[in-house]
């Protein structure tokens, strides 16, 4: 009996291994194959099958043995054995009915039983695509609906696990760090000409489209209502007062240089030398008197200005121009450019160096978001609202796309190969269905004998 059986798994190895050999024959290496294959088996997946092979055996071992149990039972029945074999024969007969239906419907999942092209056979590899298609839906309507993703990431809790998480030092520090290596890495990347061309056009077409003379008056007008231009004046007629004083000989000769030739030339230098003394005495008084009327005509002459500024149109024309013309020099180009290698230079520095005021700043509020996460609700709820937000937008967005990834994947694959795959994977457990219905057939076939002769006594 054992020895049949295993003839018969002989048998079906040796038609699996054909065909496994016609998908690999030389011959057929001129065609190219329309589908890809799954994964190839692994060591694991060759131990799978072995147990398919065996829990075979062991299910078509004992239809085989209740076949001879049915063929003793009936051929006692004809002698003097007994009533009850014909209780034996009815159980045994029931059971090879149930273990041959079971049979053929676990056969017809993967294969045409005995190579029958019967209806509704082979149904893994015939349905293959239909299959792929059917659990992409089941995914998009069961996973990927909005109500689920936001019920399990409201389970997960992300907000204060994130909290707890980041409130640690040591993980602050390793995002600390994570940030600190892509903000170099990013600027590494860019490139200095693209940036500062990007730089530099965005501030000039940001100046050029808007018009900086009445921010300028508004300016202005504020500071010299509140007096704030009076230490500028000081500064510079303390600097004037010093600067005669040390430059005395140059004003006098200044002066006497522009004399008209005729004029005798020591009335030039007594010229000079009171003109030396006014300005002097000018600029000694502007300094040391706040109310100097030259300071009150200051005053007026800019406040008169930032008035210009604000409301004369001539006055704001001109002053538009004159941003045009120092916008457009190459100096004012080339220090947009080289503030932008400044700041990278600063920032990447920055990044580097792990005691930098930049990384112990983001360190700082890692862990002070961190722990608002792990102890403020609130805090809580809105990182939760933000990712699941996210992602149910990527759900909805994207959810074609997603399970056209299952189904496109699964049609690709080859069907032969596949059916063998998912055989080795399930066959085992599908043997048993064939050996609970030699076993339920044969107690169904018991009761229904049992009951029909009752019933007929």
């Amino acid at each position: 009996m054992w020895g049949i059986a295993e003839r018969v798994e002989q048998m079906e190895r040796t038609e699996t291994g054909t065909d496994r050999d016609r998908e690999t024959a030389p011959g057929d290496s001129a065609v190219a194959p329309t589908h890809r294959t799954m994964t190839a088996f692994t060591p694991a997946d060759e131990e799978r099958q072995r147990g398919v092979r065996r829990m075979k055996l062991t299910a078509t071992g004992l239809l085989l043995c209740v076949a001879v149990v049915y063929v003793l039972a009936r051929w006692g029945s004809h002698g003097e054995a007994g009533t009850w074999t014909a209780y034996v024969a009815a159980a045994a007969e029931a059971g090879m009915v149930g273990a041959l239906a079971d049979w053929f419907a676990v056969t017809a999942l993967f294969r045409h039983p005995l190579g029958l092209p019967i209806p509704h056979t082979a149904i893994i590899p015939t349905k293959k695509d239909q299959l792929g298609i059917s659990l992409g839906e089941f995914v998009g309507e069961n996973f990927l609906s909005q109500d689920v993703v936001r019920q399990r990431l409201r389970a997960v809790g992300i907000g204060s696990r994130l909290g707890a998480w980041l409130a640690e030092p040591e993980h602050a520090d390793r995002v600390t760090a994570e940030l600190a290596t892509a903000l170099r890495g990013a600027l590494t990347v860019l490139r200095d000409s693209d940036v500062q061309a990007v730089v530099g056009e965005a501030i000039t077409r940001r100046a050029n489209a808007q018009e900086i003379a009445p921010g300028i008056g508004k300016m202005l007008e504020k500071v010299v209502a509140d007096g704030g231009h009076k230490r500028v004046v000081d500064l510079v007629v303390a600097r004037a007062h010093d600067w005669l004083v040390l430059h005395d000989e140059q004003v006098m000769d200044a002066v006497q240089g522009g004399a008209p030739g005729w004029t005798p030339r020591f009335v030039d230098k007594k010229v000079g030398e009171r003109v030396y003394k006014e300005l002097l005495r000018f600029v000694t008084e502007m300094r040391d008197m706040p109310s100097h009327p030259a300071r009150g005509a200051l005053d007026r002459f800019l406040g008169d200005f930032a008035s210009d500024l604000q409301s004369d149109t001539d006055t704001r024309a001109r002053v538009e121009r004159l941003k045009g013309e120092v916008l457009g020099r190459g100096e004012v180009q080339d220090l947009i450019a080289s503030a932008w290698t400044a700041v990278r230079s600063m920032i990447v520095s920055a990044a580097e160096d792990e005691r930098s005021e930049l990384r112990l700043r983001v360190r700082a509020a890692l862990l002070s978001l961190g722990a608002r996460m792990a102890t403020e609700p609130k805090v809580q709820d809105k990182v939760d609202s933000w990712v699941e937000g996210a992602a149910v937008h990527v759900v909805t967005t994207y959810r074609k796309e997603i399970t056209s990834l299952i189904t496109d994947t699964v049609a690709g694959w080859d069907a032969e190969h596949t059916t063998r795959k998912i055989e080795a994977h399930i066959g085992r457990d599908l043997q048993f269905i064939r050996i609970n219905g030699t076993v339920v057939g044969s107690l169904a076939g018991l009761l229904i004998y049992t009951v029909s002769r009752a019933l007929g006594a």
